[in-house]
């Protein structure tokens, strides 16, 4: 790719910050209306870890991106592919999901099983399809070695605490009220 391409990458980088902050918006609408519907929210303090940790990832990635200068090279295109990869997944599980789709965990009263295949054959999409490949490939967008060492083992202990809580919520609540065909 050649040249010192390193505006794209902090571009590539805001760019993805603020596709985020579009779904952060869904979310929110999604949350007011569960919530007004009598549903509740689950895990707070792990969903609070998480957005921290979220954000710091992304300003840890710039930070170092800005420090080290990188050039837009094989490994920082193999970034952009799997952050085009998260973005598609994030798309697709909010549109499978509609108006549940939450960045926190929060259950309707009736809350339902999504029965789509996505759901049905990939545990968790919306971390191992979306989460994952997005805060691997901004670090290898930005070439953000300390970034994914420092951080990545944080998020991964709170996506973990947060799979459990959902996992004990699908088994308890969500599977239990039935299917809920898409």
């Amino acid at each position: 790719f050649g040249g010192n391409m390193s505006y794209m990458i902090y571009a590539i980088v805001i760019a993805v910050f603020v596709i985020r902050l579009f779904f952060l918006k869904i979310s929110i609408k999604n949350e007011k209306k569960i919530l007004k519907d009598g549903g509740r929210e689950y895990g707070v303090e792990n969903s609070k870890r998480i957005t921290i940790l979220h954000i710091l990832f992304y300003l840890f990635c710039l930070i170092e991106a800005i420090i080290r200068k990188p050039k837009f090279d094989k490994i920082s295109f193999l970034g952009l592919l799997l952050i085009i990869f998260s973005i598609f997944m994030l798309y697709t599980v909010t549109r499978l999901l509609k108006d549940i789709w939450t960045v926190k965990l929060m259950i309707l009263n009736d809350h339902k099983f999504v029965n789509h295949w996505l759901f049905v054959n990939v545990k968790h999409p919306n971390y191992f399809l979306n989460i994952l490949p997005e805060l691997t490939g901004l670090a290898l967008l930005c070439h953000a070695l300390y970034a994914a060492l420092v951080i990545s083992p944080l998020y991964i202990f709170v996506m973990y605490v947060r799979i459990k809580e959902e996992e004990k919520l699908l088994k308890e609540i969500i599977i239990p009220n039935g299917l809920r065909e898409n």
